[in-house]
């Protein structure tokens, strides 16, 4: 297979709920998704000179953002990464600013410069309402990329801000995962959606990961040992030592949840990180981010109250099982979606063989049917 395809064009599937029509995050109605995709250089050269391998991802959530605030939570599983901002989400339950996600050294600029860009869209922050502390999360694509360099720009951020839209999400080697790895394999940003039924309806519930982490005999696809069964394949090949990698996972729904069901959903997607084999090494973070669009939170309300819907616990099982599936499928799409890549200090990642996937994942569906 020369073309590279999610797990689904491939023929298998995740879990047992459906999935939102583009099976993204964007299926969340008003949630948006925008990449700057940074590749120059290439060869050894000259430390803060590239290669350049790295990027910038932005989850944007309905606006206005600032002044209608959504229900937000987290879950840090292991904490060896960054998101920055990740304390106030915590601390308020809320989320004001889009999501964004970039290399591990250059999450500072990224945040001076979504600070710039949120003043301008909202010239009151700082004077008439409080500052604000834009939510970055990082992983390290020093494998593949020139980290030191710090290559994102100002305008970088701006443009993935600013090109956000719904629908169909770039995967693999774009935005805040181009210089990213997965068990030894070439990754970067994946994504999936699921539609949960509820009594009225359904809900619909999206992750989209940043995805970096591991090794490649802990690589499991939907129960099959993958990465085992591939490994005396690539036995030869260079693997990076000192970076233990990262995930950032980012999980949107339009269930009306309290920002404490919200963790509780965030805690479920490391289950999802969990089952595709990461063991949360020590020098790698798993960190998930969670928001829902159903209930907006003004900043200013006259008598200063506002009402909130909200699902009741037992009814959020079907959301907990459905973040499991979702993050799963979303990492395996990054890896799926992903190319072959050289980088810095002339590093090679290679693209998991779609053909050799669809051989073993085949042959373990066949082994355990009925």
């Amino acid at each position: 297979m020369s073309e590279r395809q999610r797990l689904r064009q491939l023929g298998f599937s995740i879990g047992r709920f459906p999935t939102g029509t583009q099976n993204a995050i964007t299926d969340v109605a008003g949630v948006r998704v925008g990449h700057t995709t940074l590749i120059s250089g290439e060869g050894k050269l000259e430390i803060g000179k590239g290669p350049v391998r790295t990027g910038v991802t932005a989850i944007v959530p309905p606006a206005p953002i600032f002044t209608d605030r959504v229900v937000a939570g987290a879950f840090v599983l292991n904490g060896a990464g960054e998101v920055s901002g990740l304390t106030q989400v915590v601390e308020w339950g809320l989320l004001e600013t889009p999501v964004l996600l970039t290399s591990t050294m250059s999450v500072g600029k990224v945040s001076d410069a979504t600070v710039k860009w949120m003043t301008r869209q909202f010239p009151g922050i700082g004077t008439d309402y409080d500052v604000i502390i834009p939510l970055v999360g990082e992983c390290d694509d020093s494998w593949l990329n020139d980290s030191v360099g710090r290559h994102v720009r100002s305008e970088h951020v701006y443009r993935a801000i600013e090109q956000a839209s719904g629908g169909p999400v770039a995967e693999g080697a774009v935005g805040a995962g181009t210089g990213l790895v997965t068990c030894d394999f070439k990754a970067g940003i994946g994504t999936s959606s699921r539609r949960v039924p509820a009594e009225v309806g359904h809900y619909t519930l999206g992750v989209l990961v940043q995805s970096n982490f591991g090794v490649m005999r802990s690589l499991v696809v939907n129960g099959a040992p993958v990465g085992e069964i591939l490994a005396p394949e690539f036995s030869s090949a260079e693997k990076r030592v000192h970076n233990a990698g990262s995930i950032i996972c980012v999980v949107a729904t339009d269930a009306p949840l309290l920002s404490s069901q919200i963790t509780r959903l965030c805690k479920r997607a490391a289950l999802g990180i969990g089952r595709v084999g990461s063991f949360a090494a020590h020098g790698s973070g798993e960190i998930i981010v969670g928001f829902s669009t159903a209930n907006k939170v003004p900043r200013e309300t006259h008598g200063m109250t506002t009402r909130l819907e909200v699902l009741l616990d037992p009814a959020c099982d079907g959301l907990y099982e459905a973040v499991v599936e979702c993050t799963e499928e979303a990492i395996t799409n990054a890896l799926c979606m992903a190319e072959d890549m050289r980088g810095q200090s002339d590093h090679f990642a290679p693209a998991l063989p779609l053909d050799r996937l669809a051989t073993i994942l085949d042959r373990h569906r066949k082994a355990h049917a009925g």
